[in-house]
């Protein structure tokens, strides 16, 4: 029996075994596949989408054309059962797709509050943190993985692999092939880190809650970015230092890029610490 507090239209087509929470919203031409689960209060617009495996939190918005849990545009995919798993309050605009992971067993996660723009692409296995916003015309290769509340700019394309730090931002048409270390703000063809992201730390509250720990994220930026050190110089002098959050986030993203095998940091304009 249908919850009658869900509203499907008459034109949508939803499988009987799609999982739908209360007060679902369905709009017209909309498709929902029998391995979707929908949380409560979610709206799905018209002519949306939903297909393969699906689980989607409450409180989540989808407009028209998005298309989600699709099988991903890879090569190497051979029809294994992966998963999209999206948390709580998400907005989808028009026409975003988000691709199901390639391999058995992964996923492509998406977590709570994010903002994805019109004709935003997510491909298999990313992952995207709380709080993320992602403007217009933005494709993201497969396995990125974004961070809590980074800022992406529209009409850009993000290299399969890289890592985007926490508070980061990335300007409009940048070209994005290396890793972005946390509250850092990056732009240009290629990117280049250009200066903290001072604008989107005093909106979060760092710079007037914690002063202290902004003033030693300050110094601890500068002495990696503009002392003249490659990274792993001035990693090592950060780390002789009580390193308070922040910095001890960015300095270990560097580490973790610097080491790991993934594709590294970015360099820094007019600097020469790659």
């Amino acid at each position: 029996m249908i919850d009658k507090s869900i509203n499907i239209h008459p034109l949508a087509v939803v499988d009987s075994n799609a999982q739908l929470g209360k007060g679902v919203l369905v709009g017209p031409g909309a498709v929902i596949g029998p391995e979707v689960k929908i949380g409560a209060d979610s709206m799905i617009g018209a002519n949306v989408v939903l297909d393969g495996r699906v689980t989607m939190g409450s409180g989540n918005k989808v407009f028209p054309g998005a298309c989600i849990g699709l099988e991903p545009q890879d090569l190497k995919y051979k029809g294994a059962p992966t998963e999209v798993v999206i948390g709580d309050k998400n907005i989808f605009r028009e026409c975003v797709t988000v691709n199901r992971a390639t391999n058995e067993g992964e996923q492509t996660l998406i977590g709570n509050g994010n903002l994805l723009m019109a004709y935003t692409h997510i491909a298999h296995g990313c992952y995207l943190g709380n709080g993320v916003v992602i403007a217009n015309s933005v494709q993201v290769a497969g396995e990125v993985v974004i961070q809590d509340q980074a800022v992406i700019g529209g009409s850009l394309g993000i290299h399969q692999f890289v890592h985007i730090g926490t508070l980061a931002m990335v300007g409009g048409m940048t070209r994005v092939d290396r890793d972005v270390p946390p509250y850092c703000l990056v732009e240009g063809h290629p990117g280049r880190i250009r200066s903290l992201n001072r604008v989107g730390i005093k909106r979060r509250g760092l710079a007037s809650h914690n002063p202290e720990e902004f003033n030693q994220l300050q110094e601890i930026w500068s002495l990696i970015f503009r002392s003249g050190h490659v990274y792993k110089q001035g990693l090592q002098l950060a780390k002789e230092r009580n390193l308070l959050k922040a910095s001890l986030e960015l300095c270990s993203f560097l580490e973790a890029s610097i080491g790991s095998g993934r594709r590294g940091p970015m360099p820094c304009l007019n600097s020469s610490n790659v």
